[in-house]
């Protein structure tokens, strides 16, 4: 069973880690085409780091996931209270994330709004 929950924990730190390589190259290549493109509107920036945060939220959720799975054959209070502890972390830090993103989100409707109306 720890062999298991070993490497189902361990594929999905791996999942986690593949979506964070991926966000990160795709937030890279947008601020790229914003550096040579000094003229896009600011909403194109935010665009660029919203999709960014998508990817990051959807790596902590791996993550935690990982963490729960691995609770399923820790051997001592110590192990569990360090997942709890992990646990705990990458909630607030995916709670954060999730209002940023929101933020960001009602920021750019509120940009396209009045740029519709102009």
């Amino acid at each position: 069973m720890q062999q298991a929950v070993g490497a189902v924990a361990l594929g999905l730190e791996a999942l986690a880690l593949l979506v964070i390589v991926i966000g990160a190259a795709e937030a890279a290549l947008g601020m790229l085409r914003i550096l040579f493109n000094r003229h896009l509107p600011d909403r194109e920036r935010r665009a660029v780091w919203l999709e960014f945060s998508h990817w990051l939220v959807a790596a902590l959720t791996f993550q935690l996931a990982a963490d729960i799975v691995r609770t399923m054959v820790v051997p001592g209070w110590d192990d569990i209270g360090r997942v709890a502890a992990i646990a705990v972390i990458r909630t607030f830090l995916t709670f954060f994330l999730d209002r940023d993103i929101d933020a960001l989100r009602e920021r750019n409707a509120k940009g396209v709004d009045h740029a519709g109306s102009a």
